[in-house]
C-alpha cells in the first residue's frame, strides 16, 4: 500500500522561509517523478513544482519560480519544498503527489494528506 506524508508546515510571517517534506513508502521511490501543489480556501488545487525521478528536471508555477525549490534525496526516499520570501498569498494546504509530472492534478496516482502553510503579513 502506497503512503505519501508530507510534513513541515506551519504559521510564520512575510518573509519567512520554510521547508517541506515528503516520504512516499510502498512504493520504489526513485522510479517515480514527483509533485507538489497547493489549495487556498475557495480556490482550486494548482501545482506549484514538479520534479523528475532523476531529479535532472524541474518545473515551477510562475507564482513561485525565483523563490521555491523542489529537490529530491532518494536514498532518503523524501521529497523537499524549500519556500523562501513567503507571501501571504503562500497561504495554502500544501500537497504532495507521487507517480506524474506537470501541473494537472488528474496526472498524478498518489496523493498525502496535506500540510498547511500559513503566512500573515
Amino acid at each position: 500500500q502506497v503512503q505519501v506524508v508530507e510534513s513541515g508546515g506551519g504559521v510564520l510571517q512575510a518573509g519567512w522561509s520554510l521547508r517541506l517534506s515528503c516520504t512516499a513508502s510502498g512504493l520504489t521511490f526513485d522510479d517515480y517523478d514527483m509533485g507538489w501543489f497547493r489549495q487556498a480556501p475557495g480556490k482550486e488545487r494548482e501545482g506549484v513544482s514538479c520534479i523528475t525521478w532523476s531529479g535532472s528536471r524541474t518545473k515551477y508555477a510562475d507564482s513561485v519560480k525565483g523563490r521555491f525549490t523542489i529537490s529530491r534525496d532518494n536514498a532518503k526516499n523524501t521529497l523537499y519544498l524549500q519556500m523562501n520570501s513567503l507571501k501571504p498569498e503562500d497561504t495554502a494546504m500544501y500537497y504532495c503527489a507521487a507517480d506524474g509530472y506537470g501541473f494537472d492534478t488528474g496526472g498524478y496516482n498518489y496523493w498525502g494528506q496535506g500540510t498547511q502553510v500559513t503566512v500573515s503579513s
